[in-house]
């Protein structure tokens, strides 16, 4: 197992001119062959494209992974599913099947993950503004931590009333907004309101047990996990309060995707580094019973795929337009900000030529990717677009047309997750009055 996470290059598969010369997506041979395979079997089974097939196998895969940051002398790490990246009903069970637990930041997500079998004492409450809807599906012993003073506030009768097991998001220095980093983000306490939460938790007889932060996505480097972890021990020195679980969010870059300018998101992530952080100073936090992590891109991300069908080609100005049934405004927003793999069924090769690839939907934002392509593409193929098992069905719109199918792959077995929608579906939605 290689600990870094780093572009493995291989020898065939579309390449990506970028503004810092070719760049490859790193797929090895046997990914692809996989992925084809069960794209394959999707389609002999008669399904309609688009669709999405999702598979338990590259999560396991992922999992194996980061036993890296396991060591003997530290405390045992958990891990949590981020239920948000990926909500998928088969993909609940599989990890509950693991014996792991789920964490939510939404009413809909914590009753998903009761539905699925998830105890109580399995799933971690976050996220902002709880107050608006915890209060209805509250539950004695729940784990919930506290994102704001009045959000505090607000469940402390309830969290005391039923005993809670409670703990605080702190909001680092390095938590900003992404496309304005001068801003900060919404979440979390700031040190000093965290420091007056803990002791409006203790005269109400709670004693908080986590102390939790998240980054952000795609986190540079290990170095930015250890700037965090640093200010997160100086806020316990200061406050003179030692978690018992400490909870360091996600944000580990997956493998495979790149942004626009070709650069992959985890050429200069380490694994093995990050391992080092946890080693230099989970030792420092007194009485530290847990490191729990809630990686949801790293772990998803690659269990997915996009699978379009080419209807229509077009040539002007230079450049070749492929205008598929599926794309970026219905099925996969992150393309605007990602690049990722994309490859053909049946396989295409020949010269290549600058491409557009465009979904069915009426915007010129639905545009899955620019890059050249073989010219020999054609109406009728099919297009697998990679890493689209993060993110996906939860940004998935229905611009004028139906949700996509969902195919869920585990063991041998291949079904359907979720059917696609249809026009009673899509119109129920739209404000029709009976």
């Amino acid at each position: 197992m290689n600990a870094a996470l780093r572009v493995v290059p291989w020898s065939f598969g579309f390449r990506m001119k970028s503004s810092i010369g070719i760049c490859d997506f790193g797929h090895p041979p046997q990914v692809l062959a996989f992925w084809r395979r069960l794209v394959r079997e999707a389609l002999a089974m008669g399904n309609k494209t688009p669709f999405y097939l999702c598979s338990a196998h590259p999560i396991a895969e992922a999992l194996t992974e980061l036993r890296v940051l396991e060591c003997a002398d530290l405390p045992p790490i958990r891990h949590w599913l981020s239920c948000k990246t990926q909500p998928l009903a088969p993909l609940l069970r599989w990890w509950r099947q693991q014996g792991r637990p789920i964490e939510v930041v939404s009413e809909f997500e914590y009753r998903a993950a009761r539905q699925e079998g998830f105890d109580r004492g399995n799933i971690l409450i976050n996220g902002p503004a709880k107050h608006r809807w915890l209060p209805g599906v509250a539950e004695p012993g729940l784990l919930v931590n506290f994102d704001s003073p009045l959000e505090l506030k607000a469940l402390l009768p309830l969290a005391k009333k039923l005993q809670w097991h409670v703990g605080l998001r702190l909001r680092t220095s390095l938590e900003h907004d992404p496309e304005h980093p001068e801003y900060p983000t919404q979440f979390g306490f700031e040190p000093a309101d965290a420091t007056a939460a803990l002791k409006t938790l203790r005269r109400a007889g709670l004693t908080p047990e986590t102390l939790h932060f998240h980054l952000r996505t795609n986190v540079q480097n290990a170095a930015v996990y250890e700037q965090a972890v640093a200010e997160a021990h100086a806020f316990c020195v200061a406050a003179n309060w030692w978690p018992g679980f400490l909870d360091c969010g996600g944000g580990l870059p997956p493998r495979h995707t790149l942004s626009p300018e070709g650069r992959a998101f985890a050429a200069d992530f380490s694994l093995a580094e990050l391992a080092r952080v946890f080693r230099r100073w989970l030792p420092r936090f007194n009485g530290l019973r847990e490191l729990w992590l809630e990686n949801g891109r790293f772990v998803s991300a690659r269990s997915g795929v996009l699978v379009v069908t080419v209807l229509d080609v077009k040539e002007r100005a230079g450049l070749r337009q492929l205008i598929c049934d599926g794309g970026r405004t219905l099925n996969a927003l992150v393309s605007n900000w990602e690049e990722h793999e994309l490859i053909s069924l049946p396989s295409r090769s020949g010269p290549m030529v600058l491409t557009a690839v465009h979904g069915p939907t009426c915007m010129a934002f639905d545009q899955l990717t620019r890059r050249p392509l073989p010219r020999t593409l054609r109406p009728g193929d099919r297009l697998v677009w990679f890493e689209a098992g993060a993110y996906h069905l939860p940004w998935e719109t229905q611009f004028s047309h139906g949700r996509a199918t969902v195919l869920w792959h585990e063991g041998k077995t291949l079904q359907v997750a979720r059917p696609a929608g249809g026009f009673e579906q899509w119109w129920s939605g739209a404000g029709k009055q009976g």
